[in-house]
């Protein structure tokens, strides 16, 4: 994949108005990206270009934006697919998820927000795209994190970590120095974002922050209102 200031992003969003916004917004953010008003136009354009990620509107004429990512799924398994919808329904977020999406994003939202999860997308794609013995290693300042085996591991200090507690702390890890959204990891680790679930991971990572408190240049602190960043040396 290609660096993320280049990356080529088809958006199918039949809002001319949010449409020219999105695409003026993404373009000023560094990102090569092609609207399209419909989901045909956006189908008949996908496979005539190559295109990074696509951003594609749940409710559009001619073609939805779910019946466009099951077409473009039938060939292309691995571009990153983020839904924007006014809908906020749970059957809708999961059969966005079925269908093969990476993300779901309910209207109205910030520009930042989206910026935020078009980045941790293309984040994953890219550690997945690595070797496994590169992608299930990890170096946080001082800390060795072995993914495969749960063990963070200090100079010869050694803590042994639950499956939760790996998989949280893999996707801060991937994800070094920048924010990881709430909800994305909720859904990723606990399937969906409920209030409990929610209560619960911050007890996850409460007890990560005590395992990573031996290197002082080490912080995971809250991003209030959209989610947590592992700040360290590489």
């Amino acid at each position: 994949m290609e660096e993320m200031n280049k990356l080529k992003i088809l958006l199918a969003e039949d809002d001319r108005n949010l449409g020219n916004i999105l695409r003026a917004y993404l373009e000023a953010k560094g990102f090569e990206t092609r609207l399209f008003i419909n989901g045909q136009e956006a189908y008949d354009a996908f496979q005539k270009e190559k295109y990074d990620f696509c951003i594609l509107d749940v409710m559009m004429p001619i073609k939805d934006g779910f019946t466009l990512a099951r077409e473009i799924r039938i060939s292309d398994k691995k571009t990153p697919i983020l839904f924007l919808t006014a809908k906020s329904l749970q059957e809708d977020k999961l059969k966005g998820f079925e269908i093969g999406g990476d993300d779901y994003l309910t209207k109205p939202f910030s520009m930042e927000e989206l910026l935020v999860r078009i980045n941790a997308i293309i984040r994953r794609a890219q550690q997945n795209e690595a070797p496994p013995a590169v992608a299930n290693m990890y170096r946080i300042g001082r800390y060795t994190f072995n993914y495969n085996r749960h063990i963070l591991t200090f100079d010869s200090i050694e803590h042994k970590l639950t499956a939760k507690e790996s998989e949280l702390l893999k996707m801060l890890a991937e994800n070094l120095n920048n924010v990881l959204d709430r909800s994305i990891a909720l859904k990723h680790i606990w399937s969906d974002d409920s209030y409990f679930n929610a209560r619960s991971m911050d007890v996850y990572i409460a007890k990560l922050r005590k395992y990573l408190k031996e290197d002082e240049t080490v912080e995971l602190i809250n991003v209030h209102g959209i989610g947590f960043k592992l700040v360290a040396n590489i």
